[in-house]
């Protein structure tokens, strides 16, 4: 079974053969009713395509925990005191006066 890229590339090969110059009426008919089959069963393709994106695009979006009043949690403060909101001078380091 082709899949929908190589039936439409197929279609635009019937189409760029049915406006030679140089091909016979009877050529021209066959590649435009099978052009004309093609065209059907893409478009049909296509409706259930869209219908599949219709139910995904209409789906409710689960609710994210911010827009439920739910803080995000960050733990880079875990350990900040509740007052100063710093948890506090190190032991040592480069600004220890000793």
């Amino acid at each position: 079974m082709e899949n929908f890229e190589q039936k439409l590339a197929r279609l635009e090969e019937l189409s760029a053969d049915i406006k030679r110059t140089d091909i016979s009426l009877e050529d021209a008919l066959k590649d435009f009713e099978e052009g004309i089959t093609l065209s059907k069963t893409l478009e049909k393709e296509l409706e259930k395509i869209e219908g599949k994106i219709q139910i995904l695009t209409n789906q409710p979006v689960p609710p994210s925990p911010v827009s439920q009043g739910i803080p995000p949690q960050m733990d880079l403060f875990s350990a900040a005191d509740a007052v100063t909101g710093s948890s506090g001078a190190p032991d040592s380091g480069l600004r220890q006066n000793g």
